[in-house]
């Protein structure tokens, strides 16, 4: 499947790109740093899932994403956030998104989340 990741940290999207390398079926097909460039790039790139950081310049990953549900409706949107869980589950899932993983536990559930997602 192949991937957009947009974090406006650099080092948060080298270690995405580092953890999906690693899995043989994720290929990242680009990378943004802000809400404009995720909506331009996911409209050029077509990635079947966006990797979307909650907190980004410009607009919230949430409004990013409802952007992105309307632009195409067919892409998975994983949130990803080191706000509070149980407060942010329920905000991606109302903006559109498919899931939801907190940034701090990035390292253990990112994969099997992506997985999960993927099932048919």
């Amino acid at each position: 499947m192949r991937i957009l990741i947009a974090d406006d940290n650099q080092l948060v999207r080298r270690g995405l790109v580092s953890l999906l390398s690693n899995e043989s079926t994720c290929e990242v097909c680009g990378e943004a740093s802000n809400a404009a460039e995720t909506l331009q790039k996911a409209s050029e790139l077509r990635p079947d899932l966006v990797l979307l950081d909650v907190s980004m310049p410009g607009a919230s990953g949430l409004d990013t994403a409802r952007h992105l549900r309307q632009q195409i409706a067919e892409i998975k949107i994983l949130i990803l956030s080191q706000h509070d869980p149980r407060r942010m589950v329920a905000h991606s899932l109302e903006a559109g998104a498919d899931g939801f993983v907190d940034k701090g536990k990035l390292a253990t559930d990112l994969l099997p989340t992506i997985r999960s997602m993927f099932r048919t």
